[in-house]
């Protein structure tokens, strides 16, 4: 049968708050909490078994902000946590990881000095993933406010049998616009290489996620929701039975 496996809901920090973005807008940010420990509770209390976080003001700064925050998601929440955000040298990696973070996610980094990616995988087996976030296929960087001139495809195979544990796939123009997920382009990618992918960007409703799982890609690892989830147009017990 069709098949996602892991639903990944989402912490977007900024000042500390859990909020969204409109298509990467950093002056575009709709607050949904303050208290990003007790939201990453509550999606371990419906059943998530992940849980996807990202440093928005680290994203832009180039090196991690949001500590105290996720430090509280790590001491509240028992599941592993993905996190990305400013991520740029071997100690950022290592301050994540030390800190309790289970894999922590490589992006403007990855498209500049793909050689220091591959260390980290050496250093830190099965802790590194790979966030490529595109606009037309091109990949974009720096908090999203440029956009370079590799298409997804060639950054993603720089990466084959490095060790990378996932890609996250991201389509910008979607992304925090509620207007689905590039289906088409990540199952292409995911067929494409033999790095497990997450679908990232747009996730829209129930129907979106089953479309998604209907594609049956053995090579997409799971999706990540959001806006979605915090605006009730998707419920977390519908999502994760599509699933599994």
């Amino acid at each position: 049968g069709s098949r996602l496996v892991i639903l990944f809901p989402a912490i977007d920090l900024k000042d500390g708050q859990v909020v969204r973005l409109f298509k990467g807008d950093l002056s575009q940010a709709t607050v949904y909490g303050d208290d990003p420990g007790a939201q990453a509770l509550a999606f371990e209390r419906e059943g998530c078994q992940w849980l996807h976080v990202v440093d928005l003001d680290g994203a832009v700064g180039g090196e991690p902000v949001n500590r105290a925050a996720v430090e509280a998601i790590l001491a509240t929440t028992k599941n592993p946590v993905q996190l990305g955000g400013g991520i740029r040298t071997l100690s950022h990696i290592d301050l994540w990881l030390s800190a309790g973070v289970r894999r922590v996610i490589l992006g403007t980094i990855a498209l500049r000095d793909p050689a220091l990616v591959k260390k980290a995988c050496r250093m830190f087996p099965d802790q590194i993933v790979v966030g490529i976030d595109a606009r037309d296929g091109m990949v974009a960087v720096e908090g999203w406010l440029e956009t370079g001139t590799t298409t997804t495809l060639e950054l993603a195979k720089r990466f084959e049998d490095v060790g990378v544990s996932a890609i996250v796939f991201t389509d910008i123009g979607r992304d925090g616009a509620l207007s689905g997920v590039n289906i088409d382009a990540t199952v292409s990618l995911a067929e494409a290489i033999n790095i497990p992918v997450i679908a990232s960007g747009g996730l829209k409703d129930i129907a979106d996620l089953r479309a998604l799982a209907d594609r049956n890609c053995s090579g997409i690892q799971g999706v990540i929701s959001g806006r979605a989830l915090y605006e009730g147009a998707i419920h977390i017990n519908d999502a994760l039975e599509v699933c599994r």
